[in-house]
């Protein structure tokens, strides 16, 4: 068996490969942001030629590359922070260590599927920090600073915003703004750091045709396993990210990754100028690749006046999803919808 660690940092990611003894197979290899196809490739490739079972081991702060890795046939495995070494100031821990972990450790490390998501093993634990963190999440939305839907929209005025998360993510990103284009919709676009530094040609284009983009954090982690200090410098990085091509967009939308949050966090947003939190009451579940029917059929099924639907343009082959978007998009213009971005849609009162 060889496994492959996956770390990330702020300039992509680093492959090393190690034997059950933990020796080096060959020498680590790194690739660039935007290199994601490229990185996949290499492990399909090494799966398959190497003559032993491929084990690929990314940690709980990188949530970039599980749902691609696995849409391509490949053995992912999750190490929580409580069996690795410390992390160091911004990024993961690095890959030999990754690697190093799971030949030593593998047993205790959920591996992953598409069906139950990135967070395989930790659901119960996603939910009692949902829970702990309902009275700070209530007094956010109280106070302007969080919502998962449009409050006051009804029948009369049957607005709808469509938000697509982790991208972008070529070809597929493309993919879905050729699909809004053709429809004159607006949408917006919850951006990881990371991409958005590789891919700037569709930030220009989410820019120039009027979508909205917000911040999706760096690398798409698992909130609880962040101090505030690492939350707040991924945030701040993918914002200049975003700014260095689309410039200033205007308050911070922020949507933390799988939703998550911790009372701590959420003390820390409300302490601070770090801008709205949006949620969401639709989910596609395109993540999990239901098919286009399906996910066309969720959407449909679920949407009422005000709601926030959560698709998404990255974290894998999304060509489910963009299939999926006419019907969408048709089905809800045939009840009578309109549709707008979450800053349009939430009024200038959410905006303080």
């Amino acid at each position: 068996m060889i496994f492959a660690g996956i770390a990330w940092d702020g300039r992509g990611f680093e492959v090393a490969l190690l034997d059950e003894q933990g020796a080096p197979v060959a020498p680590a290899v790194r690739f660039p942001a935007g290199q994601v196809a490229a990185l996949t490739d290499h492990l399909r490739t090494l799966d398959r030629s190497g003559g032993q079972p491929l084990v690929c081991v990314i940690e709980s702060t990188n949530g970039m590359l599980d749902g691609g890795l696995m849409s391509a046939g490949l053995r992912v495995h999750r190490a929580d922070p409580w069996v690795l070494p410390p992390r160091p100031a911004f990024g993961s821990v690095d890959a030999a260590s990754l690697a190093r972990t799971a030949a030593q450790r593998l047993a205790e490390l959920p591996r992953l599927a598409i069906e139950s998501g990135t967070l395989t093993g930790r659901g119960d634990e996603h939910g009692r920090w949902l829970r702990d963190s309902e009275a700070g999440t209530a007094a956010l939305t109280r106070s302007g600073r969080c919502f998962e839907r449009a409050d006051g929209a009804d029948d009369d005025d049957k607005v709808i915003a469509l938000t697509f998360d982790d991208g972008p993510n070529p070809p597929h990103t493309g993919r879905i703004l050729d699909v809004l284009d053709r429809y004159g919709v607006p949408a917006t676009f919850f951006c990881v750091g990371l991409h958005a530094s590789a891919h700037t040609e569709e930030i220009a284009r989410m820019s120039e045709a009027g979508h909205r983009l917000a911040n999706h954090t760096w690398s798409h982690p698992f909130l609880p396993d962040l101090t505030v200090a690492e939350l707040a410098a991924q945030l701040e990085r993918t914002d200049e990210a975003i700014a260095r091509v689309a410039g200033e967009q205007g308050p911070r939308l922020f949507r933390p990754p799988y939703g998550s949050r911790t009372p701590e966090i959420l003390s820390w947003l409300g302490e601070t100028n770090a801008g709205r939190m949006v949620l969401w009451d639709v989910d596609a579940n395109d993540w999990a690749l239901p098919g286009a029917d399906a996910i066309a059929g969720s959407v449909l099924a679920r949407s009422r006046p005000g709601s926030i639907v959560l698709m998404h343009d990255g974290g894998g082959d999304r060509s489910q999803t963009a299939d999926a978007l006419p019907a969408v998009i048709e089905g809800l213009l045939g009840r009578g919808y309109r549709f707008a971005r979450v800053d349009e849609m939430t009024g200038p009162a959410a905006a303080q």
